[in-house]
């Protein structure tokens, strides 16, 4: 039987995009179209009101496909993640070996070890690594950047005796002077900087699948930076690592496959979406600009940006602390649909407490619900092709290319850190972004909008509240000081400012419910009024 087929749709005129806009501005009844309507971003472009396909028109984004350069579209051809955790191992190799595990069983598949300088030797890494199958995982470390050329030979000769293929071996090593100068203030010449990225290179060269050299603009995120202020730096963070390390002589295919990018993901949830699609493709042309005297292949697939994502703490709080879960759950879909490499859920009461087992497992969960029930993983670049994440893409790549050319022009990411620019820039951000918290401008649910008033969570907070997490705060100063990681006294660098977008309003009420007399009528008019 021959199949009839019916075309719904030709029975009605096509619309005009000038149709549609003529009848929105008569039912707005007088009211400005642009004012209204179109929106205008704090990463510094505007969002129309709605898009169609011939806003996709000249986009350079919609016409590579995954795996292919400029990797927009992503660096691989499926859409499967790493789901990481970090463990505290400064203190107890044997311990964070149990905890390492007992979280493999429960859907881990990359770990992340902080370790102690003073500690390591190579019966310490055995210890740690003992029973944990470490060609089936990533296993990831952060340590003192003097100390990570001697982690690495000793990676090397653990891995070689316990018989794996140590060319294919998974991980990184995260060193990052950088990040050294802006959160410890520690003034480092740009010579010692390259020595140190240089050094950790070289000794993981028998290591060819472990990242060495790190990006950490998550440091920025957690500071209150904007898409596009985050994307910027790490653009011109990671093109100064390249530069320092071919000048170096390492080959620019190795220096590229050296960098990853560990970026945090904020509460915008198409706009972090586009903001890792953006960071893929400008990443990309900034390799390729290493390519003298020819773009080989090996650095075309070089450039493939490696990025290790994790959920924001600026905008996480104290008071309603379970709608941190509804936060962390919608950055981590944003993260995985843009096709990060790896996530890391920050656990949800990180901010008045070490995080517990319950909460750890909770951080766990929301990674292997993605995956496992809604199949996220299944799905290669979904926002592709969408009117409006692909507008969305391109505005971000062009304001962020925008501000990584200013950066460039005064000097590039070392230069503005070592005269605090960028401190001075990140201060002056967030002071403006808690301005907007306080007048409602930025919505924080559960703080500025729709408070729990009869929560008091003053009992909760605890005294090591976030101890090793992303920056590890195991080491006294001490030491830091002494290995040349560490701030000094005398002549140290402004650092970042470190806050969440609710503490003002958290230690109001902190404060409010310590005091032995309260306003009870004012309290509730307030209250009313909120």
């Amino acid at each position: 039987m021959a199949e009839n087929k019916v075309n719904m749709l030709a029975d009605f005129a096509p619309v005009s995009t000038e149709t549609w806009k003529n009848k929105i501005i008569a039912d707005l009844k007088g009211a400005d179209f642009d004012k209204k309507l179109v929106w205008r971003t704090p990463e510094g472009f505007n969002v129309q009101p709605f898009y169609r396909r011939e806003d996709l028109k000249g986009l350079k984004t919609t016409v590579s496909a995954p795996g292919q350069f400029p990797y927009v579209r992503g660096t691989r051809t499926n859409n499967d993640w790493a789901i990481r955790q970090n463990i505290c191992a400064c203190k107890n190799a044997r311990k964070a070996n149990e905890k390492a595990l007992e979280v493999l069983n429960k859907g881990i598949n990359s770990l992340g070890f902080c370790l102690d300088k003073e500690k390591l030797t190579y019966h310490f890494i055995k210890t740690l690594l003992n029973g944990i199958a470490a060609d089936c995982i990533a296993i990831n470390f952060s340590i003192c950047a003097c100390a990570a050329p001697k982690l690495a030979n000793i990676l090397v000769r653990y891995y070689g005796r316990m018989g794996y293929d140590v060319k294919h071996m998974v991980g990184s090593i995260n060193v990052d002077p950088i990040k050294n100068m802006l959160v410890k203030g520690k003034p480092l010449t740009r010579e010692q900087v390259s020595a140190k990225i240089a050094e950790v290179v070289k000794a993981a060269k028998a290591l060819p699948g472990y990242r060495v050299v790190g990006v950490n603009s998550v440091v920025l995120n957690n500071s209150g930076a904007y898409a596009t202020q985050e994307l910027a730096y790490a653009l011109a963070w990671g093109a100064e690592y390249m530069t320092m390390l071919t000048e170096a002589g390492v080959p620019n295919y190795r220096a590229a496959n050296a960098i990853r990018f560990n970026m945090g993901i904020g509460g915008n949830y198409f706009m972090e979406l586009a903001k890792f699609r953006a960071a893929r493709l400008l990443w990309a042309k900034i390799v390729e600009a290493y390519k003298a005297p020819i773009f080989t292949t090996a650095l075309r697939n070089a450039a493939k940006m490696n990025v290790s994502a994790e959920t924001s703490r600026f905008n996480m709080t104290i008071f309603d602390a379970y709608v941190n879960l509804l936060r962390t759950q919608t950055e981590t879909m944003s993260a995985a649909l843009a096709g990060v490499d790896e996530i890391t859920v920050t656990p949800f009461d990180i901010t008045y407490e070490r995080p517990t087992d319950f909460s750890e497992r909770i951080a766990r969960n929301q990674q292997l619900l993605l995956k496992e029930e809604a199949h996220f993983d299944k799905i290669v670049d979904p926002a592709a092709g969408s009117y409006y994440l692909e507008n969305l893409t391109a505005s971000i790549a062009a304001e962020a290319w925008k501000q990584f050319l200013a950066i460039q022009e005064q000097g590039g990411m070392y230069q503005m850190v070592a005269e605090g620019k960028v401190q001075e820039h990140m201060a002056a951000n967030l002071k403006a972004r808690l301005a907007d918290v306080a007048k409602r401008k930025e919505v924080l649910l559960g703080s500025n909008q729709f408070p729990n008033f009869t929560e008091k969570a003053g009992k909760k907070i605890k005294a090591d509240a976030g101890a090793c997490s992303s920056i590890c705060t195991c080491k006294t100063d001490k030491k830091q000081a002494a290995c040349g990681c560490g701030s000094s006294c005398e002549n140290a660098l402004p650092t970042l400012p470190v806050a969440r977008a609710a503490e003002e309003f958290e230690q109001l009420r902190l404060e409010t419910h310590a005091h032995h007399r309260q306003p009870r009528y004012a309290y509730r008019a307030c209250a009313v009024q909120l």
